[in-house]
């Protein structure tokens, strides 16, 4: 049975009178990587200040698996990272280590040199590039050896090699020192490549939880088909183990997974109906994503 690390249940949040979080429900196991995954607004930054303590929800309660009165016991990257502009990238990590109440010893070091920036010398951490200072909020964030790192956006903004080198890094972490990490990103294709589980979150709602497994098969393979009597080859086509359907669109056909394009002429042929045209299209991660937000919103459009 796997390991809670932290669990809520029922959160809400509200600023005034605007509601930001609707009764959130999640819970995330120790050695994950959860990806929340949401357009900019949708509550990703509001529930991670939550769960690192920086906000207080106003109802529902949130629960750790492990001592949170430890100092460091959760590092986060909330936002932009807090850095020192005119000081190095180890007098930042110093200042850390005396912000909790630790010895500034060789781990800074140790730190530096895992995310990539033990060569940096005296150089100023405001001239760094986008990318140098992310890896530096992370080895802020790792100060005191946390349990669970809390990131939110840790690669907007970056160009590919930046992106590479971040995923890389939280990988090493996860896999290395045993880390559980929650990172928030509107870019599912990116989160893909990096989360073991996911979390939909739209207006303040978690609207679908699924698995590594399931997003690796989100996409799709469809053929789209015109013809003169779509109702009528769409019916043929399922008696003859095809999933296919009019629904989407009533002029024409779409099948669903792999396809016998040869197959599906004679068939057409054979019942007399005219093709007129067929493609191949295929899915993808956004599409799979417009998919569930659009049906979220489809569903509590229908129920208004």
């Amino acid at each position: 049975m796997s390991e809670m690390i932290l669990q809520a249940q029922g959160l809400c949040k509200s600023y005034g009178k605007k509601p930001v979080l609707y009764n959130v429900d999640l819970k995330i196991d120790k050695g994950d990587i959860y990806g929340l995954v949401g357009k900019n607004g949708a509550g990703k930054t509001t529930l991670m200040r939550i769960m690192t303590g920086l906000q207080v929800p106003t109802a529902g309660t949130i629960e750790y698996g492990f001592d949170r009165r430890r100092l460091g016991s959760v590092g986060a990257l909330v936002e932009l990272p807090s850095i020192y502009a005119n000081k190095s990238a180890y007098e930042n990590m110093k200042f850390q280590y005396l912000n909790l109440g630790l010895p500034a010893d060789g781990s800074i070091h140790d730190i530096l040199r895992l995310v990539g920036l033990d060569n940096t010398g005296n150089k100023k951490a405001g001239k760094f590039s986008l990318g140098m200072r992310q890896r530096l909020g992370i080895a802020i964030a790792m100060v005191g050896d946390p349990e669970v790192l809390i990131l939110d956006e840790p690669i907007n903004g970056l160009d590919p090699q930046g992106i590479i080198g971040i995923r890389d890094l939280l990988l090493k972490l996860n896999r290395e020192k045993g880390i559980t990490i929650i990172i928030s990103s509107h870019i599912l294709s990116e989160l893909s490549k990096l989360a073991t589980r996911f979390a939909f979150i739209d207006d303040g709602r978690i609207i679908r939880e699924c698995s590594a497994y399931d997003i690796e098969n989100a996409g799709e393979k469809l053929m789209i088909i015109s013809a003169d009597r779509p109702s009528d080859l769409s019916v043929v086509l399922n008696t003859k183990g095809y999933r296919s359907e009019t629904v989407s669109n009533p002029d024409k056909v779409t099948i669903h997974g792999e396809v016998d394009i040869t197959d599906v002429v004679l068939l057409a042929r054979d019942e007399g109906i005219k093709i007129t045209d067929l493609k191949t299209v295929e899915t993808d991660l956004e599409d799979f994503y417009v998919g569930i937000v659009g049906g979220n919103r489809n569903a509590a459009a229908s129920q208004i």
